[in-house]
């Protein structure tokens, strides 16, 4: 079966190339890119630009255990209809993806999905920092990264050991990085708008003596460590100074933290409520800062599915948001269109170099690769509507406001698994 993808805008950062040509596909890999006739299938692309799929590698599916909020193949579909093809499931699951049967179930239900699921497993049991999880085991059942995402380590040595051993093992860490003693059951940024609402803020400080816990052992035993879904400028700036000194870090940061701020939360609202939560303007500022120098290599979801049950009570509700459907856009809208980074930059954020950091064959047109790629249209712009959304779940934060950049098929090895 051969497929055709006619006169696209071809852009892949993996190989320095943007220019119009065609993508000729044969049995679910990229043959070549230049021009051709004929296929047994063709995508008129005209106008369109095609780019390696979106990796997003810091996504929860809830399964096992919560897939009233989200399952597997709910949120694989959520994530070809944003051109996501791969995507790292974190372990906060039911129960937590820290043994090697968890991790096959993950593998296995993912084998008939829309995107191509990769797995990370827990450093400890049960995110208790009590027990260390097997490595080997979770490794030898498929699992390519190590993290207690949802909470920090808190076992210091127990994350030492795992940063040490993951280098060896092949495996990246990533780190949730919060101190929960500093934090103490916040719901929102600690400052003005928490004041106005009465509630219990998180401090900055929080995140970055966690950053700074990290960055601290990456250096100290030069071995690598990725930070996730950094949201203050400290952090930024901590990262930044690392990279300048050799410190093997790299790290992320979402959507939500470069477009929103704590002011959204005057809605009493919680679906905009994340942990880490929506900061203040200087901190969005220097997360773009960050996205322009490279000190924030990628750019990933934290796709957080709960209810519409869960999040009615603003102080109760979980924290959390979903953002695959909405990443490419948001990020074009916000980043792109406002002149901040290249459209070619975006995409190097969100597809090759969260492929590099966490080794996977993913991120690149070259001959020879997956076809996993995403189609889509720049300049189209619409409204974000909740009910019309693939996954199980709502809770957008960015419901409501009128997006640029519009998903218009999803290939995954070849087969398209999303058409608009």
């Amino acid at each position: 079966m051969t497929l055709l993808i006619k006169s696209a805008r071809v852009i892949d950062p993996s190989q320095n190339l943007d220019k119009i040509a065609d993508i000729y596909i044969d049995d679910g890999k990229i043959r070549e890119i230049g021009e051709f006739s004929t296929a047994d299938e063709v995508i008129d692309a005209r106008g369109l630009i095609a780019a390696p799929g979106l990796v997003d590698m810091h996504v929860h599916l809830r399964d096992p255990g919560q897939t009233h909020k989200e399952d597997i193949i709910s949120g694989c579909s959520a994530a070809a209809a944003g051109g996501v093809t791969s995507l790292l499931a974190m372990p906060n699951t039911n129960p937590t993806t820290d043994n090697g049967e968890t991790v096959k179930y993950i593998l296995d239900k993912a084998k008939g999905a829309n995107a191509k699921v990769y797995v990370a497993a827990s450093i400890t049991k049960g995110l208790k920092s009590e027990e260390a999880t097997d490595l080997d085991e979770v490794k030898a059942a498929g699992a390519v990264a190590l993290s207690d995402d949802g909470r920090p380590v808190e076992n210091t040595q127990m994350l030492i050991n795992a940063m040490k051993r993951a280098p060896k093992l092949g495996m990246k860490i990533v780190a949730h990085c919060e101190n929960l003693p500093i934090a103490d059951g916040g719901i929102m940024n600690e400052g003005e708008v928490a004041g106005q609402l009465e509630v219990k803020g998180i401090p900055d400080s929080a995140e970055d003596c966690g950053t700074q816990r990290e960055i601290a052992f990456a250096d100290a035993f030069g071995v690598p460590v990725h930070i996730c879904h950094v949201s203050t400028k400290n952090s930024v700036r901590m990262i930044r100074d690392a990279k300048k000194r050799g410190v093997k870090v790299t790290a992320e940061t979402a959507p939500h933290y470069f477009s929103l701020t704590e002011r959204e939360l005057l809605k009493r609202d919680a679906d905009y409520r994340m942990n880490p939560p929506l900061r203040r303007e200087e901190d969005r500022l220097e997360i773009i800062r960050g996205l322009q120098d490279g000190t924030l290599d990628a750019i990933a979801t934290d796709h957080a599915p709960h209810t519409p049950m869960e999040k009615a009570d603003f102080e109760t509700a979980p924290n959390g948001s979903i953002g695959m459907e909405t990443s490419l856009s948001a990020g074009i809208t916000y980043l792109v269109k406002t002149g901040l980074l290249s459209i070619n930059q975006l995409i190097e954020k969100m597809s090759a170099n969260p492929a590099e950091i966490l080794g996977l064959n993913a991120g690149t047109l070259k001959a020879g690769a997956p076809a996993d790629i995403v189609i889509f249209d720049p300049d189209e712009n619409y409204i974000v509507d909740v009910e019309k959304l693939h996954g199980k779940s709502k809770n957008t934060p960015f419901k409501g406001q009128k997006l640029y950049g519009r998903v218009k098929y999803t290939l995954l090895d070849g087969r398209v698994v999303f058409r608009r």
